[in-house]
């Protein structure tokens, strides 16, 4: 059998492609949408220790939040995530942290301090480690996620370095 195509037919089937959302869309949850858009994020090669974002997902609308070193990050990730299918609108609440080369010689030596001791000396290669160090100021905030209590008690201690105004542990604990 032989079909042909026609100019109208080919333009029938386009405009069914572009205005029927896709069966993997229309079925994608909020969570593995969510899923998607963390693979996302960490997969981009300009996300460091250094930055800090979070999430919600809700009816398909993606809010990101938290905290990047430069405006490009912001807008690139913003952009990467806005081309995930099944996201309906983007909510690009990302603060760009300011310019300062003493935050960034005081983010530099608390990574070493942390990453340099043997209970995190595992995560020190890693692209993105799970401990992630925010610096704003002066002002130290640890993010991230560690594998127990101690582990957050001593990234804590770890993160009090001279230079350091205050240090606020956000680090959450995995349950295992």
């Amino acid at each position: 059998m032989k079909i042909l195509c026609t100019p109208l037919l080919a333009v029938g089937v386009l405009l069914a492609a572009l205005l029927w959302p896709s069966a993997a869309s229309a079925d994608l949850t909020d969570d593995a949408l969510a899923e998607k858009v963390i693979d996302t994020i960490q997969r981009y090669p300009q996300f460091t220790m250094f930055d800090d974002i979070s999430l919600t997902v809700e009816n398909r609308v993606v809010t990101l939040m938290g905290r990047v070193t430069t405006p490009l990050k912001k807008d690139e990730v913003g952009k990467r995530v806005g081309k995930i299918d099944g996201v309906r609108q983007l909510v690009n609440d990302i603060k760009v942290l300011p310019v300062s080369p003493m935050d960034d010689e005081l983010r530099l030596r608390i990574a070493r301090a942390i990453y340099n001791h043997p209970s995190f000396w595992q995560f020190a290669s890693m692209a993105v480690p799970p401990i992630h160090i925010i610096v704003e100021g002066g002002h130290v905030t640890l993010t991230g996620r560690v594998g127990t209590q101690l582990d957050r008690t001593i990234a804590n201690a770890l993160a009090q370095v001279p230079g350091a105004f205050s240090v606020k542990n956000d680090l959450k604990v995995d349950r295992k």
